[in-house]
């Protein structure tokens, strides 16, 4: 969450903080993001869109709706069904 997104993505780029998880991964190039007005809704989206698998947050990314709203069923009800990344 930040209220200055290029600062932001500059802060992550430059290796400002050695052993945070983003500082073996770069560059960090952005890929989606949202506007919010109330910072408390921010930070429960972050929260939640960071517990979702790889194969559902690659979803949003690409607007693949019918993907996003597969993946969010239940695992133990469809289980290795989805197809994998």
């Amino acid at each position: 969450m930040t209220n200055d997104l290029d600062r932001r993505i500059t802060q992550h780029n430059s290796g400002h903080r050695k052993f945070n998880y983003t500082s073996t991964r770069l560059p960090v190039e952005l890929k989606w993001s949202l506007q919010c007005t109330n910072p408390s809704e921010a930070i429960k989206i972050e929260k939640q869109i960071k517990g979702w698998s790889r194969r559902k947050k690659k979803a949003l990314i690409e607007e693949n709706w019918t993907d996003l709203v597969e993946f969010s069923k239940n695992y133990k009800e469809h289980g290795n069904k989805i197809k994998p990344d």
